[in-house]
């Protein structure tokens, strides 16, 4: 592909060869969602399914139903991230889906972003919970599904909002909500989510499995997932947060923005491209290629091994099961 800006829509068609074929599961898929522009446009590659997961069932079925024009077979599935219980009922029928034998590609996209303080079923906070451990937990337990694949890979959409925080080992909580700042508990998953995706490549690597994290954009990407905030609050307050950290972003009036199409880009290239595959197992993309942390913001914090191991044993405690490969 060229240097002009990249879209969604047509790097699906650039990718078509890869896409065809496949069977993919893509979580937080409602309308005008990044979730929905990334399966719209990698519906017209012929994949041979497209496994829509969500909350909010009547969103993913009107979105199934906009699909139907593009003559692609579809699957939805109730998939409650926030919950614990919720998660494994969900893994539990994708794995008794037995005209579904594997699952070439799994984007964990769905998230929340910069909530009010509050906590799981569990009692987790809820970026925590919906972010990171709802995902750890449904994507290991439908992993046998997922290696059965002959090309398995997983997403994980973060953000380059993990600059705001690192994982607060000793206190992932916040001190049940005593020292609770949203754009840091947003941050720590975001955070979360890249590390997974190194602890899943250096741990399944062997196994063929590819996995990595990416960032939408480059620019802030238009979604529903701001739709709570208020901006006239919230944005001096995550400045103050990027300040704190001496990030540039800190002096920011405005961010830069681009088109959901463009934001998505770089979804297709982390499901679909083969070069990065073998050098960059576990990378972290941005702008659709891996990101360069000497001109871009990549926090150490969040390409750790180690960090990722740490946050891997400490994810299994607070999900309740190990998960040994």
């Amino acid at each position: 592909m060229s240097a002009e800006k990249k879209t969604a829509s047509s790097l699906a068609q650039h990718y078509a060869p890869q896409i065809e074929g496949k069977v993919v599961l893509t979580t937080g898929v409602s309308p005008s969602t990044l979730g929905a522009v990334f399966v719209h446009a990698i519906a017209k590659s012929k994949p041979a399914l497209l496994i829509l997961a969500g909350r909010n069932m009547a969103k993913v079925q009107e979105t199934a139903k906009a699909l139907d024009a593009e003559n692609v077979k579809t699957r939805t599935l109730e998939l409650n991230l926030g919950s614990l219980t919720d998660v494994r009922a969900a893994a539990a029928t994708v794995n008794g889906w037995a005209d579904v034998p594997y699952i070439d590609v799994l984007v964990n996209n769905a998230g929340v972003m910069a909530l009010d303080y509050g906590v799981s079923p569990e009692g987790h906070e809820n970026h925590l919970a919906i972010n990171h451990l709802g995902p750890f937990l449904f994507t290991n337990l439908i992993m046998d599904k997922v290696l059965a694949s002959a090309t398995p890979r997983v997403v994980m959409v973060s953000s380059d909002g993990h600059r705001l925080c690192p994982i607060r080992f000793d206190d992932v909580n916040f001190k049940e909500g005593k020292s609770y700042n949203r754009w840091q508990a947003y941050g720590q998953s975001k955070t979360a989510n890249m590390l997974m995706a190194i602890a899943l490549a250096e741990t399944l690597g062997p196994k063929k499995l590819e996995a990595f994290s990416l960032t939408p954009g480059p620019g802030a990407t238009p979604s529903h997932l701001v739709d709570h905030i208020d901006w006239s609050v919230q944005f001096e307050e995550m400045l103050k947060v990027d300040r704190f950290f001496g990030n540039w972003q800190g002096w920011l009036t405005e961010f830069p923005m681009c088109t959901p199409d463009e934001g998505v880009a770089v979804y297709v290239v982390g499901a679909f491209d083969e070069a990065i595959a073998d050098t960059y197992n576990g990378a972290y993309l941005y702008d659709c290629r891996p990101a360069n942390p000497w001109t871009e913001t990549v926090k150490p914090w969040a390409t750790s091994s180690v960090e990722a191991k740490r946050l891997w044993k400490l994810t299994e405690t607070l999900v309740g099961q190990e998960f040994q490969y």
